[in-house]
């Protein structure tokens, strides 16, 4: 069975996509499965050139085709803050818990019918030899006063789905999975290893 590289190192990003990508026919590894320890900066200007620099070298270092993603947080009152700093929004080294809130401390006094938001996850997918295919998801919510739940990471406590009247993070997997940025982008994956991964990919 050939195998699919995610290019992570975020055990939770993991967890979602080997949920998300669990019908593929590929094993899915993991950096530290391949011994990888390489960090690959984040210095795009857009979501896709970001996606593609880990997919790309990370493809190239392991060998493998690679799964790479960035995904963020655009806040419609913060004039689409954090953006791409959405990890690095309260600081380089900031928990989760402290990035949720900072951008509540951000959003104070703003009403509620202003507090419109948008999650986005774009995928590359890189093959050894350079080539590279994209995917992307998007969701819309609204940021809530107060985190709810305990399910899921990021900005999931604070991201609230009217129709659903529950934040990301009072979803079950399978049902986030569903409806999320990344479990949009990714359920286009399938598509995409069906015209970039020739069978001289599978070893």
């Amino acid at each position: 069975m050939p195998k699919l590289l995610l290019a992570t190192n975020n055990q939770a990003k993991v967890r979602e996509y080997k949920s998300l990508l669990h019908s593929l026919p590929y094993e899915l590894v993991t950096l530290a499965e391949q011994g990888i320890t390489t960090v690959v900066s984040e210095v795009g200007e857009t979501m896709e050139e970001n996606a593609r620099l880990k997919a790309t070298l990370l493809a190239d270092k392991s060998r493998l085709l690679a799964l790479a993603d960035d995904s963020g947080l655009a806040v419609d009152a913060l004039g689409g803050e954090p953006g791409l700093l959405s990890a690095r929004y309260a600081g380089e080294n900031a928990s989760d818990k402290d990035r949720v809130s900072y951008l509540l401390s951000r959003l104070k006094g703003v009403p509620w019918q202003k507090r419109s938001a948008c999650f986005r996850c774009v995928i590359a997918i890189a093959t050894p030899d350079g080539e590279v295919e994209f995917c992307s998801g998007e969701c819309r919510g609204m940021i809530t006063l107060d985190p709810r739940g305990e399910q899921g990471f990021g900005y999931d406590p604070i991201f609230y789905l009217p129709e659903l009247d529950k934040t990301m993070a009072e979803l079950p997997l399978e049902m986030k999975n569903q409806i999320s940025h990344r479990g949009q982008a990714a359920r286009k994956v399938y598509q995409v290893l069906e015209r970039l991964a020739p069978s001289k990919y599978i070893w």
